[in-house]
């Protein structure tokens, strides 16, 4: 029950979809009320031509030609009012994958980084792409022919009533043999259905990780086990479509065709029986058939539908999962409009957990003015990157405060923050496109000349130039035909040429080589003038003249102060700088 009713509110939201289009697909029902009547109107014209003309014998010159105009023009018009209905609904179908303003896709870039943290890329293409195809099939190619099925069912009771009542009234013992069936169907079909997507999204997600790992599968030689588990995996999918076609097989049209088969018989039975005491009208006869055929065909047409209804149910329940949930990225909730000036950043007593269970930050409290350095350092998992996550507010803290300028970090637009706080990470990630198009990223108010100040300014500019298109150059997937050194120059470049007030550098220099290095660090020093920066450093020769450095251990600030200060403290600090340096292995 509890299975139904979580189905029931599925299909209810997507059928909510077409509200706005209520108007249009009511005139498409009311086409397609027209087009099963005429349509319907066939079998009983021919019954009227043998009962009134055949069987007595009366056969006017002109009537061939009028029962032929007239059963030709109810397929006719039939077929044309079905055709305007079909069109009605597949326009609406259209305008509604196109206009709908919470589409999957958008709605994915507004999610928390959580989501995207704990959800394997693959399992997100997967829903973006087959769950919502399947999901979009239902509109014209399921939901359409259940009204079809539905209003024919009701058409057809209609003229069997007109036909004959008793007869008619004993027919309604199938609808509850149909509704069984259905039911059945559904109990067992759902869950083989959530298998077989499931299985496909483990599917895309163990191809999207091995070609993305491609390199290390290789130099670890994982091809094997990675196909191994990859057939496992598809086995268990095919084994689970399987078990779908079984049910098809035994549940949708033999079991259908069968009820359709006793149907004729017990008609044929009864009016055989009749005809033994009455006189029995052969054109009733074959009305009566032909109707109960028409009764059957639009069941099987919704059995045959049933496999993608379920489907297209079981997808979008998984999307709606996905749209549904409570960790939407972090954005303005303080009122006021707030805005960056000189870039002044406070953490006042900053707590932080990922899970809500532990705390990775705890108790976090820093200055960083403008025109300084802050420079955070400590072992991997002491807290560095959460405190850039908290700044960049791309997760949200517990407790304490953030402020920009005196301004809490809740009080900000989206659009602000990303304008005045430059992010540059350690694996800096390139799109698809020229050189230019990565600079710019479409902003309107970066033209070409500041793209080239900004390479020139750290450095790009003489690499870029070397390329044959210059800064037409085309650059690959992630930027795989660049050195890691110059995916990092012309991050750098891209950041530069934002001209931020707030600058983050994730540990930017780990992927340069030394002499580059020596070129970046000349262009920090004059991108770090009047603007705050905070940076994440693993080398500490590359943080010695930050004005403040922070030594995280355990989600706490233990130690504080500039490089010179730290050394005579002989602590946590002064250990991690010898170790680097390697005095203590040569005392």
């Amino acid at each position: 029950m509890k299975h139904d009713v979580q189905e029931w509110a599925v299909i209810k939201r997507l059928l909510a979809y077409t509200n706005r289009y209520a108007r249009q697909l009511g005139l498409a029902f009311v086409f397609l009320l027209l087009a099963t009547g005429a349509k319907l109107a066939g079998p009983f014209l021919i019954k009227v031509f043998i009962d009134e003309f055949v069987t007595p014998g009366v056969y006017p010159n002109e009537l061939g030609c009028h029962v032929a105009r007239r059963l030709f023009g109810a397929a006719c018009v039939g077929n044309h009012l079905r055709l305007f209905a079909v069109h009605l609904v597949s326009k609406n179908r259209l305008e509604n994958r196109a206009k709908h303003p919470d589409g999957y896709f958008p709605s994915c870039h507004g999610h928390a980084a959580r989501l995207f943290d704990r959800t394997p890329a693959g399992v997100l293409v997967s829903r973006i792409t087959n769950d919502t195809e399947a999901v979009k099939e239902l509109y014209v190619g399921v939901m359409s022919t259940f009204v079809q099925s539905a209003v024919q069912l009701l058409g057809t009771y209609i003229f069997l009533y007109i036909l004959e009542p008793t007869l008619a009234t004993m027919g309604l013992v199938l609808v509850p043999l149909f509704w069984l069936i259905i039911w059945v169907y559904r109990r067992y079909s759902t869950k083989y259905f959530a298998q077989v997507r499931d299985l496909l999204s483990q599917l895309n997600g163990q191809l999207n990780e091995s070609i993305n790992g491609m390199g290390i599968v290789q130099q670890f030689r994982q091809e094997e086990r990675l196909v191994r588990q990859f057939e496992e995996t598809n086995e268990a999918h095919q084994e689970a479509r399987y078990r779908n076609l079984k049910l098809d097989s035994m549940l949708l049209r033999p079991i259908i065709e069968l009820l359709l088969a006793f149907s004729i018989i017990g008609l044929l039975g009864y009016y055989g029986v009749l005809s033994t005491t009455e006189q029995v009208q052969v054109g009733v006869v074959y009305a009566f058939i032909s109707y109960i055929e028409r009764i059957f065909r639009p069941v099987l047409d919704i059995m045959q539908r049933l496999s993608e209804f379920q489907q297209a149910v079981v997808s979008a329940d998984r999307v709606f999962k996905i749209l549904d949930t409570d960790e939407p990225a972090p954005g303005k909730s303080l009122e006021g409009a707030a805005e960056i000036g000189s870039g002044e950043v406070r953490f006042e007593n900053v707590t932080f957990s990922y899970d809500g269970e532990v705390d990775v930050l705890k108790q976090i409290s820093f200055v960083a003015k403008p025109g300084e350095t802050v420079a955070l350092v400590g072992h991997t998992g002491s807290g560095k990157s959460s405190i850039i996550n908290l700044l960049t507010r791309f997760y949200p803290y517990q407790s304490g405060q953030i402020t920009i300028d005196g301004h809490p970090i809740e009080q900000f637009e989206e659009a602000e923050l990303r304008a005045k706080v430059g992010l540059v990470l350690q694996d800096p990630f390139l799109f698809t496109g020229t050189i230019e198009d990565n600079l710019k990223l479409f902003n309107p108010t970066i033209d070409s000349d500041k793209v080239r100040e900004a390479a020139e300014f750290v450095q790009a500019h003489t690499f870029v130039e070397k390329l044959e298109a210059g800064y037409g150059h085309m650059v690959g997937e992630r930027g795989a035909t660049f050195s890691s050194g110059e995916r990092q120059l012309l991050a750098f470049a891209r950041t530069v040429a934002r001209d931020p007030k707030i600058l983050i550098l994730d540990e930017a220099t780990s992927s340069i080589d030394t002499e580059t290095e020596e070129c970046v660090q000349l262009a920090l020093d004059r991108m770090r003038r009047g603007r705050t920066t905070i940076a994440i450093a693993h080398r500490l020769s590359t943080i010695q003249d930050a004005d403040l450095i922070l030594v995280l251990h355990r989600g706490e600030i233990v130690e504080r102060g500039n490089h010179q200060s730290l050394l005579k403290q002989d602590g946590l600090y002064k250990k991690m700088y010898e170790l680097q340096s390697g005095q203590r292995l040569m005392s």
